[in-house]
């Protein structure tokens, strides 16, 4: 379903002119944030129209806050957000089809002045790491305040980042708790470039098979390849290749497609 209408270019709120600028991560922000001067335009993308339906509600109360467009697929999304260019993208990381993950990354392309968070159920380290390694702007859980969902999108459209409280708290921790071990050898460092690219493949959740026709490969090599990278890195089945890609932020760079909510779950026994 696409709900969306159309706006003056004039009309483009501060998240564009901010979104040139990186800001610091300041995770949860304390204390309200203040209305921007410029009303901010915003597009919804989640599959459950009850919830686009409460969220367009919730958010209209603001006066600095406008709902220009819903979307509940991929395709609708990338569809509204380059007919509006809004300021702002609320999007879940579960959708119909493709991730959410994903759609950061081609949001990127086409709306790119835009800022992106992502509202989302899922608040495994595993997903919070995708998240920020596809270079959304927020990450805020479903079951946060309302309060906090404003504070996020008015953080974001000054350039800063935003995790609520609870995402914030689990990336300090995960952050202070690898500083405790020292410096570490990069575990890379005896991967070859072919085995790395196996390695983000299986990650995301192909086959190898799959992998072999991409790559150009036979399936006999594509196992060998797979049976290397998994004996140097002390891997022993595919929920440790995700775990490991997605802890050394490798589906980013290596520009495969994000694993799916259902693929990540399954990969990691959650």
């Amino acid at each position: 379903m696409v709900r969306g209408q159309s706006r003056n270019p004039s009309d483009k709120g501060s998240a564009a002119a901010a979104a040139e600028s990186s800001g610091p991560l300041p995770g949860s922000v304390d204390g309200p944030v203040e209305p921007s001067a410029t009303p901010l335009s915003l597009l919804l993308v989640d599959d459950h129209t009850i919830l686009r339906d409460g969220l367009r509600s919730l958010l209209e109360l603001q006066p600095d806050l406008h709902v220009v467009g819903e979307a509940g697929t991929f395709e609708d999304a990338i569809e509204l957000a380059v007919r509006l260019q809004p300021d702002i993208v609320l999007t879940d990381i579960g959708l119909p089809g493709r991730s959410g993950l994903l759609l950061v990354r081609e949001l990127r392309k086409v709306c790119p002045a835009a800022r992106i968070i992502l509202l989302t159920a899922h608040a495994s380290e595993e997903y919070i790491r995708a998240g920020l390694d596809a270079q959304a702007d927020g990450y805020v859980l479903k079951d946060s305040g309302h309060a906090e969902l404003i504070s996020a999108i008015r953080t974001v459209a000054t350039g800063q980042h935003f995790l609520c409280k609870v995402v914030a708290s689990r990336v300090l921790a995960t952050y202070l708790h690898r500083g405790e071990g020292g410096a570490k050898q990069d575990p890379l460092h005896s991967v070859t470039a072919r085995e790395r690219q196996v390695l983000t493949r299986i990650a995301s959740g192909h086959s190898n098979k799959t992998v072999a026709r991409e790559l150009n490969l036979s399936v006999k090599t594509i196992e060998k390849h797979r049976a290397n990278l998994m004996r140097k890195l002390s891997l022993h089945n595919a929920a440790d290749i995700t775990r490991f890609a997605l802890n050394h932020h490798l589906m980013a760079q290596e520009g495969s497609e994000p694993v799916s909510p259902n693929e990540l779950r399954k990969a990691v026994g959650g």
